[in-house]
């Protein structure tokens, strides 16, 4: 016979798997039709009932929100990841259109977190407390290493990419990919070499 801590431990998989399931699922259909998306299509994508999603997530803002925080986490730690596996100066792009793509696919997100729901006061809050310091420190890194001028704040770029990245339904992603090479290319001007220094 199944121990009670056994049982409760799979549970508690099931659980995690579940939810993983429906952020995943969430995801792909806020990024295809928007945050205004049935909550009758996420369920089916995740192949779960709808009672699993309204159990863990009972107001749709919950739901955003959850999806929102996960997928910041995810690219704020690719900062990391990329640092470790590239030089600066190319960590920083690749980076940068990350946060780009990042950006594209969150349809309908800026409106909900202006919509004045309390479930999403704290997001920008979050977004920057994580974003800043995974930016900062690529910055930081590709500057030193002359790849980058020195000098530009985190903050300031991360509302330039998120600016551009709001284009019109008929620039389409390659416009804003052209945009952002455009802004990386000026990040570039007037970098110094460190034998320069």
């Amino acid at each position: 016979m199944e121990s009670e801590a056994v049982s409760e431990k799979r549970m508690r998989a099931d659980a995690r798997r579940n939810e993983d399931a429906v952020l995943e699922a969430a995801k792909a259909v806020f990024a295809s039709s928007g945050v205004d998306a049935p909550v009758r299509e996420i369920a089916a994508k995740a192949g779960v009932g709808l009672g699993t999603i309204y159990r863990r997530f009972p107001e749709r803002s919950d739901l955003v929100a959850a999806v929102f925080r996960r997928e910041v986490d995810t690219c704020a730690a690719e900062a990391k990841v990329l640092a470790e596996s590239h030089p600066p100066g190319e960590a920083l792009v690749l980076w940068l259109k990350r946060y780009t793509a990042f950006i594209a696919t969150k349809r309908g997100l800026a409106a909900a977190l202006h919509s004045g729901d309390p479930a999403f006061e704290k997001l920008p809050g979050y977004f920057r407390s994580n974003f800043e310091p995974a930016l900062t420190s690529l910055l930081d890194a590709a500057a030193a290493a002359g790849e980058v001028r020195a000098g530009v704040a985190a903050y300031d770029l991360l509302r330039a990419v998120g600016n551009l990245s709001i284009a019109s339904d008929e620039d389409g992603p390659a416009y804003t990919a052209g945009m952002v090479d455009l802004l990386i290319d000026g990040l570039r001007f007037r970098a110094v070499r460190p034998a320069e220094k």
